[in-house]
Formats: C-alpha cells, structure tokens, sequence
C-alpha cells in the first residue's frame, strides 16, 4: 500500500533470504500503545537484533528444500513484527482445531447446540492418530468435555465428534466470517488417506491463523463471550514442545502463570513432515500473535530435530521479545 497523502514514502525493506522481514520492537509500554510515527526499523540479517536467531534457522531450513510460513503480529499495535510467505496456504494439522472449537463456542453460546449432548465413542469412525479418549473406559461424554479434550489435546475422537455436531459446511463459512479465505478445515482426522479423501484435515496461511489468535484475546472472535470462552479453552493445551518450550511453563497448569505471562497456543503435526503451531504470548513487555508453520522432509530424527529447532528458537526469542 502506498503512502497517503502528506505522508513520506518509506524506502522499502530489504528481504533476507526466505522473503522474511522483521521489525526491531521498542519495547517502551507507552511509546509501543501510542504508536508514535508508525515506522519500523528493520533488523538485516547479520546484526544482532530480535529474532535474527529465527530468521537463521528459517533460512537454513528453507535452504535444505523445506517449506517455511512465518507471521508474528504485536497486540497493541497491530502492526507486523516478523513476516514470510505468510500468504502460503499450508498444511497445518491440528492447527486446524481452532476453528472448529469457534463454531462450537459460537453454538453453545446461541443456545442451539447442547454442552450436555452426548455422543457415544462407538458411534464414530475408529481413529487412532492423537488423543486420550480411545485409552479411557468411559464410552461416552457430553460435547462441553469434548471441547475440552479437542483444546487441550487435539483428541481426534473428540474433534471428530465435534465435526459431526456442528458439521462442515458451517465451519467453512464461520471460516470466511472470520476473513480467513486462503483456509479451510478439509475433512475428519483419518488414520488413513484414500484416493477419496481429502489429502489434509485443515490447510492454513500463518498471517491468518496468527490473527485469529489475535482477535481471540481481543474479545473479537464472533462476540467477546464466545472469544474468551474459546481463549480460555486454549489455555488448556499440553503441547509445549514446539514454541511452547521456551516459556518453561508446567504443560498441565499453565493457565494462571505467578509470574503474569500469557500463553495459548494450538500445535499440529503428522508424520509427513508437517509442523505448525499458532498462539498467543504476552509479558510485562509486550504481547505478540504468532503463526509459524514448516513442511520438510522426515527422513530420520535429526531431520525431525532440525525442522523443532526452529519453533524452538522462535519461543526463545519470543519470550525475549515479551519481556
């Protein structure tokens, strides 16, 4: 977009390699919410500067054929703090769940769909990809747990069930509701693939994910009800692996930290390759959304180590950022 009138042109910022770009945060709390002149400084690739470990990685992992999708969003300003080939439409996995958990929020909260309904495991397509309901005695729980496990787990059963409740179609136009065209939520989580079936259960864009995080603890997602119903369902999540590692957070207690930091997230991953996680972390300092996904290659677990390193630097350089 070109400069308004009145205003001088920015030169624009150079690219490193990838086609990421970051922006060097000003971490003043009062200068950062009233966004004084607008402009960013860009950090070039060598300088020590936030992020410039992420960028690194990113970029050697690209090098070695790998897909690579990466937005990063301060809170108060709204602006871009980091960004590359964040319109890619990607596999995401799990990531995926979120919106399905925003159409049942959004149910419940209409009155047209019932927490207490319950669904019978049995009745559902056999699935063994994620989750714990499959090594539980109990057959059958009401839909108000369900969300609970599809947040905090991924459960395929759970989500499953979810999909079956609230069905896909109104998934997918919750999706454009929501202003995230370039994603989808494809099909039900599947052992197996057919010729048949849908090649993915959800496909994303990080730029889209990460501002769906955004307004989800801006009380923007469908109605401020349904946005903090749904953040706190995330607050939930055990997956502190990826991203999540770096805030040294207790994965099954997490949701009201003694220190104030702020942390939801969604992982997702399968066995071709695919890891992305989306999430929310926020500290004395600053807050961020963010989206990170990557597609490599997994050939042997030092491949596998190389394509976490990057979420993992990220977190760490996030936590940085935040505080």
């Amino acid at each position: 977009m070109g400069p308004t009138a009145g205003q001088r042109a920015d030169p624009p910022p150079p690219l490193v390699p990838g086609g990421i770009v970051a922006v060097e945060p000003d971490h003043d709390t009062a200068s950062r919410r009233r966004a004084r002149d607008g402009r960013a400084r860009v950090v070039r690739r060598g300088r020590s500067g936030v992020f410039a470990g992420t960028m690194a990685a990113l970029d050697d992992l690209a090098s070695s054929g790998a897909q690579v999708s990466i937005h990063i969003t301060d809170l108060d300003r709204g602006s871009v703090v980091l960004s590359g080939d964040d319109y890619v439409t990607l596999p995401v996995a799990g990531v995926g769940v979120v919106p399905v958990l925003v159409e049942a929020a959004a149910r419940f909260d209409e009155q047209t769909l019932d927490p207490f309904a319950l669904v019978e495991r049995s009745s559902l397509d056999r699935v063994g990809v994620a989750g714990i309901w499959r090594h539980l005695a109990v057959p059958t729980l009401p839909l108000g747990d369900l969300v609970v496990l599809a947040a905090s787990t991924g459960d395929a059963f759970a989500v499953n069930a979810l999909l079956d409740a609230v069905g896909l179609e109104s998934v997918t136009r919750r999706l454009v509701e929501l202003g995230m065209p370039r994603s989808a939520v494809l099909d039900r989580f599947r052992d197996e693939r057919g010729p048949d079936d849908a090649p993915h259960f959800a496909l994303g864009t990080t730029r889209e994910y990460a501002k769906l995080f955004s307004d989800l603890v801006n009380g923007r997602v469908v109605n401020a009800r349904v946005s903090a119903q749904v953040a706190e369902w995330l607050t939930l999540g055990y997956d502190l692996t990826l991203v999540g590692a770096a805030t040294n957070l207790d994965p099954f207690a997490h949701d009201d930290d003694r220190h104030g930091l702020l942390f939801l997230n969604r992982t997702g991953r399968n066995n071709d390759g695919v890891r992305s996680e989306a999430g929310v972390i926020a500290g004395p300092g600053a807050g961020v959304a963010y989206a990170l996904t990557v597609c490599f290659d997994d050939l042997s677990p030092m491949h596998r180590d190389r394509g976490h390193r990057v979420f993992r630097t990220l977190g760490a350089e996030l936590m940085e950022f935040v505080h």
